[in-house]
């Protein structure tokens, strides 16, 4: 599925003619996301704000495996 975004992430502004505005594509061609954005300004912000994410909220996740471990839920 395609999904297109004409609102705007950082200033929250409708996009009303995504053709001539930046934009920012996540996924793999047939599945994505389209992101539109106000401003190159707007754009840059937003791929700053996604690697600060990226970088800052890393989580690594570890399993258990000893005697003592009890899986709930």
């Amino acid at each position: 599925m395609h999904i297109r975004i004409t609102t705007d992430p950082m200033t929250m502004k409708d996009i009303s003619d995504p053709e001539t505005h930046p934009c920012v594509y996540e996924g793999d061609g047939n599945d994505g996301l389209e992101i539109y954005f106000e401003t190159e300004q707007s754009r840059d912000q937003y791929m700053k704000w996604q690697q600060d994410i990226a970088l800052d909220h890393h989580i690594a996740l570890q399993g258990n495996d000893s005697d003592e471990y009890i899986a709930e839920g």
